[in-house]
């Protein structure tokens, strides 16, 4: 499965397209979907740009996508720096009145097996999201189910990138969920490719990469989609 990844923390200042209004990410999500997307992860936004968990503004991303490509799962993140509080967190969760199909849980984070068992309660698939050897570890303690697991290499090169990934994956083992390889920055296309090979899921878009495999800027999150199923990504 190849997800969308639309806009993560990024806004207009990092890339022009980025899409940040419910609108914006509906027309990105479908335009992906078109092309083989299978799944679209987003950070939604209030009117003046800021990431948020509050219920409505979750609910107006989540409803604009699916109403412009019905069935298309739509997963949204919980990361600490949208609410640094994780009993705040918990509560926004708890508070959600239209539900994404999953949300993401970087195991990392304080209070993280706290906001997964939320989402759990709500009826909504937890992704773990692992940065580090040592949150394999920490996510490997979790007592809350799991739908997949996102393998994510933050390094500064291709080639630690793919060190990374290899010694995480090594750590999480075999059986288990579902595992989602993928990169932010200069890993991004050897990472994907190492997906591809292990035939593992994968993820692309403006979250992680702003530049095509050749090195040059990217024009929106489609030339990323159209990229990487073009390397074998589906």
């Amino acid at each position: 499965m190849l997800k969308g990844c639309l806009n993560g923390d990024r806004g207009r200042d990092a890339h022009p397209a980025v899409p940040l209004t419910p609108a914006e990410l509906a027309t990105d999500a479908a335009r992906c979907a078109a092309l083989g997307v299978g799944a679209v992860h987003v950070h939604p936004r209030t009117a003046d740009g800021v990431e948020s968990l509050r219920p409505a503004v979750i609910a107006d991303a989540v409803t604009a996508i699916r109403a412009a490509t019905p069935g298309l799962p739509v997963g949204v993140s919980t990361g600490a720096w949208i609410e640094p509080d994780p009993l705040a967190r918990v509560a926004a969760v708890r508070a959600w009145t239209v539900l994404p199909d999953f949300a993401s849980v970087n195991g990392h984070e304080p209070g993280a097996e706290a906001v997964a068992a939320a989402l759990h309660e709500r009826g909504v698939l937890v992704e773990a999201g692992l940065w580090t050897v040592a949150a394999v570890a920490a996510y490997q303690r979790w007592r809350v189910p799991v739908s997949r697991v996102l393998v994510e290499c933050m390094a500064d090169s291709s080639e630690s990138a793919l060190a990374d990934a290899a010694a995480m994956l090594d750590a999480l083992g075999a059986g288990g969920p579902p595992v989602l390889l993928h990169a932010e920055g200069a890993g991004v296309w050897a990472v994907l490719d190492e997906a591809v090979r292990r035939g593992l899921d994968t993820r692309i878009g403006l979250e992680d990469t702003l530049r095509l495999p050749d090195g040059s800027p990217t024009p929106d999150n489609v030339a990323l989609v159209a990229a990487a199923v073009a390397r074998g990504a589906r």
